[in-house]
């Protein structure tokens, strides 16, 4: 996933009508993959689909129990996409999914994909983006 975000990024592209310069790549964060791996399981364990999770919690509040300390924020989710490229691609085509990708403020990434066969969509992808504080 993050070399698959990186090869995006590297890349000046138009999101929706915005234009959007290649920018930085992105280093993993561990703790980000963390709260991205516990919303994507939530959502396939529980079969729904939110940034607001069924207890009420925000990306924002997910990262910072993860232990993320951070000055810029954002997530994607995505569900029913069968692999990286597909969910990338279904992300690249959404104005507001690929601006996240191509934010230059996010500096690090964590992200994750949780199944489970009898939810509705099978995959829930979670990706995290952030910058430290």
């Amino acid at each position: 996933m993050l070399d698959a975000v990186n090869a995006a990024r590297a890349t000046a592209r138009y999101c929706g009508a915005d234009y959007y310069p290649a920018v930085a790549p992105l280093a993993w964060n561990a703790q980000l993959a963390q709260a991205a791996a516990g919303h994507s399981r939530d959502m396939a364990d529980n079969n729904y689909f939110s940034h607001t999770s069924l207890d009420g919690r925000t990306a924002a509040q997910r990262v910072t129990a993860a232990g993320y300390a951070y000055s810029y924020l954002g997530e994607n989710i995505a569900a029913g996409y069968g692999g990286i490229d597909a969910v990338m691609s279904g992300w690249l085509a959404s104005a507001g999914h690929c601006a996240n990708i191509m934010n230059s403020h996010y500096q690090e990434l964590g992200a994750a994909c949780a199944s489970n066969a009898s939810s509705t969509y099978g995959d829930y992808w979670t990706q995290d983006f952030g910058a430290p504080r």
